[in-house]
């Protein structure tokens, strides 16, 4: 029976030859947690005492009739830790809040590392120590965060690392590792996608952006304005951030269809060595209206149906094909009201109706959340 409790309980030794005081720790999830357990005389399980660190009394506070329960109907020791095992891996995997506090050599490798790092890059840092927001800079100024989270066996065990980016971040760590070289990593990444982030910024700067509202750094989609009720919308390969993007026309069939032909016909006219800005300005023949010299208001235009023009992150881009009408429509609020329509009628995702406006032929795809 001693040597299960031992083969079970490494860290958990008898303190006295009538084997009746046991110190030690008990270890749950991978972590360890300080325990002593008292024996009477005769050693009547039943009577046993059990004392424990701080760390362990918080992480059973609420469940110490269940301890005392199994404390009492266990037949022995080995029984009991078994028993006790149990109820704290049931705390920690509901609680993940109660965690051991790292140890002191934790502290000194975190310090030591930023100071190497510079702390004029440290952004912020939570009072556990555990999660940091380290700030960089691109090449061409931009600012950027990378956050970390560092893991109780740092740096033997890699952290957990994000930030506002178009494609995954994959950062290599090994035990010898450091946030300096962490921080290195990242700032080539972000160099990678420079050429990127250039392209994006001069849209931002030149045109009239529809959609994202609030573009972030993970972004690869921008909605241009071209006209009243017309844009397009394009899609950037992070990787080729040059080469000819996914486009598509939105608006009226009357005034999207000349732009169609411009965009097929001119095709290979891109030229990968020019930003794209300028390549679609040259394969649609066309000014994109700037800040410069138009009103956004011009292109905001409300929904004829629900009268506003975001509907959540929604902006209205199906529009009436009668160029005396060309009223905008959120896609919802048009495929909504044309099914409560009794004329409606409906082929797969495409229903068929009557413009609310001019009574003129109108069709809607059926959204995807709404199929």
């Amino acid at each position: 029976m001693e040597d299960s409790l031992l083969e079970e309980n490494p860290l958990l030794l008898p303190l006295n030859r009538d084997h009746t005081l046991y110190d030690g720790f008990i270890t749950a999830r991978e972590r360890d947690f300080r325990l002593r357990v008292l024996l009477p005389p005769g050693r009547p399980f039943k009577r046993a005492r059990l004392r424990c660190c701080w760390q362990l009394k918080h992480l059973l506070q609420g469940c110490e009739g269940v301890v005392k329960q199994r404390l009492r109907r266990a037949s022995g020791l080995a029984s009991f830790l078994l028993e006790l095992k149990t109820v704290m891996e049931v705390c920690l995997r509901s609680r993940p809040e109660c965690r051991s506090i790292p140890p002191p050599q934790y502290y000194a490798q975190l310090i030591a590392e930023m100071e190497t790092l510079g702390w004029g890059r440290l952004l912020a840092i939570d009072t556990e120590f555990r999660t940091l927001r380290l700030k960089a800079e691109d090449s061409s100024g931009r600012q950027h965060v990378l956050t970390v989270q560092l893991k109780a066996r740092h740096p033997a065990e890699a952290p957990e690392c994000s930030a506002d980016l178009p494609v995954p971040l994959a950062l290599t760590w090994t035990p010898q590792s450091s946030l300096d070289q962490l921080h290195s990593q990242f700032l080539l990444v972000l160099d990678s996608l420079s050429q990127f982030w250039d392209g994006l910024d001069e849209m931002d700067s030149k045109t009239w952006i529809l959609e994202p509202e609030k573009p972030s750094r993970a972004d690869t989609m921008r909605r241009i304005a071209i006209g009243t009720n017309v844009s397009i919308r394009v899609e950037l390969d992070p990787k080729h951030p040059t080469m000819l993007p996914e486009c598509c026309l939105l608006g009226a069939e009357h005034a999207v269809t000349p732009l169609r032909n411009k965009l097929n016909a001119n095709m290979h006219l891109w030229n990968p060595d020019a930003s794209v800005l300028h390549n679609l300005r040259d394969v649609l023949e066309i000014e994109f209206p700037s800040p410069a010299s138009h009103e956004k208001s011009n292109f905001s235009v409300e929904c004829g149906i629900c009268y506003s023009y975001r509907l959540e992150a929604a902006v209205p881009d199906q529009v009436c094909n009668d160029p005396r009408c060309g009223q905008p429509f959120h896609q919802a609020c048009l495929y909504q009201w044309l099914r409560a329509l009794p004329s409606s009628r409906q082929s797969f995702s495409i229903v068929f109706g009557e413009c609310p406006y001019c009574s003129k032929p109108i069709t809607v795809k059926m959204a995807s959340q709404q199929s």
